[in-house]
């Protein structure tokens, strides 16, 4: 019977092990040295917070997995023979695979700063990094996040929640102004100040400073400023968890390089998820994509191919969805910081300042590019059918109410939103 072998539990490997099962008997074993069962990652700043337990965390009955047929081993692989097909572990014998897929996620930045190895200094990707945040806070007055991006908000919503001071060190002038608009991104840096965190715009870490025990006391800036602190929050993104292999022969850029259909170099080797980079990049994606719902969709990829039906990754319409604080936000299609060659955004902002939209079209022939909402929920398959049919500006517009889970909203603020937008051409055309 053929053996297939994933190492990660996360998204990407579980998605794998489940649909390679649906469609086959083969043997398969996932191997973990994070946790010994797949929970919900996005869920972990809720146990933190206090509205969920670690076992709620589980989508599974520990049961399922022997039911299933899915032999989970808690263990850290510290060796691959490709030559061999031999896995050896920390712990425990080496194990013989005829098939692998590699799907070992991100680990968290680090920028070569002073005193980063600090105690009190940390990232928040793992089970084992909620952890040690909870040690790192039990006497903890202020915290500094570094980073302007989607784990720096929600380590300061966790933190907030037990009456932590926040500071968050934010390169760019406003909250994710790499990746949003600047309306957009202003909008949510007032959010963010309105719960009670200090936003420190175009600002960056420069050292972070010891006491005698080895751990932090302060951070500097490159402003100068030096700022009091029992903890600090290194969030200034993600990178593929591949260090262990890069002595290997499989061929790695930032991530394990990988074809269409998420081969590697080495025959029967796969890698899906945080950890794989697209040899060829698909439209205006990056190579690599540490996003929840493209890891599940590879898992379903390779799975398929593993299983008699070979099939390639195509990820469709770029869409993500996020959450600061309390403004829930989704984004379709594309929709860039900086506009590009044709590219022209129309903004409208509720004033309560926690409800917002921006389109985006091309003023070449009114092709819909993309939107982004906040506070607002949006159906995913409205805006993905008008993507690939290629609607127009003007379409999108006229039935903007049909993507809207809530039309009494959109029905009280339609007239506004429609000002804002004509408002918005009228001054472009200036």
């Amino acid at each position: 019977m053929e053996h297939i072998v994933i190492i990660g539990n996360g998204i990407s490997g579980i998605t794998a092990a489940r649909h390679i099962r649906k469609n086959s008997d083969k043997k398969i074993t996932v191997i973990s040295d994070e946790s010994e069962y797949f929970f919900s990652r996005t869920a972990l700043m809720y146990v933190y917070m206090g509205h969920m337990k670690w076992e709620h965390l589980k989508p599974y009955e520990d049961w399922f997995w022997e039911k299933n047929n899915i032999e989970l081993k808690y263990t850290r692989v510290e060796k691959i023979d490709f030559d061999s097909k031999n896995l050896f572990f920390a712990v425990g014998d080496p194990i013989i695979y005829d098939k692998l897929i590699i799907a070992t996620g991100s680990v968290y930045n680090k920028f070569d700063w002073e005193g980063e190895d600090l105690e009190g200094v940390q990232g928040l990707i793992t089970k084992q990094d909620l952890q040690l945040l909870e040690e790192n806070t039990a006497n903890c007055r202020h915290a500094v996040v570094v980073g302007g991006g989607l784990i720096a908000v929600e380590l300061a919503e966790m933190l907030r929640t037990r009456n932590i001071e926040v500071t968050i060190l934010v390169r760019e002038k406003a909250f994710w102004s790499n990746v949003l608009p600047y309306t957009d991104a202003k909008m949510i840096s007032e959010h963010i100040r309105s719960h009670g965190v200090t936003l420190r715009h175009e600002t960056e870490l420069d050292k972070i400073l010891s006491d005698e025990n080895g751990r932090v006391r302060a951070v500097t800036t490159k402003n100068g400023e030096e700022i009091s602190c029992q903890l600090v929050g290194l969030c200034t993104g993600v990178k593929p968890n591949v260090n262990f292999l890069r002595e290997t022969e499989l061929e790695i850029d930032k991530g394990i390089l990988v074809n269409n259909y998420l081969e590697t170099n080495i025959p029967g080797v796969y890698a899906i998820g945080d950890c794989a980079q697209q040899r060829e990049v698909n439209g205006q994606r990056k190579a690599v994509e540490a996003v929840w719902y493209t890891g599940r969709m590879m898992g379903e990829a390779v799975a398929q191919t593993l299983t008699g039906r070979k099939m390639r990754y195509n990820p469709g319409n770029w869409f993500n969805s996020a959450k600061f604080f309390d403004i829930e936000y989704q984004t379709y299609g594309w929709v860039w910081a900086e506009p590009k060659v044709n590219e022209q955004h129309f903004n409208w902002q509720h004033k309560d300042g926690t409800k917002a939209i921006t389109i985006s079209f091309n003023t070449e022939n009114n092709k819909f590019n993309g939107i982004n909402t906040f506070g607002i929920r949006m159906r995913h398959e409205v805006f993905d059918l008008w993507l690939n049919e290629g609607r127009t500006i003007n379409h999108v517009l006229a039935n903007l109410r049909e993507a809207n889970f809530d039309p009494e909203f959109y029905d009280r603020h339609e007239k506004e939103i429609f000002n804002s937008f004509k408002n918005d051409l009228v001054n472009e055309e200036k």
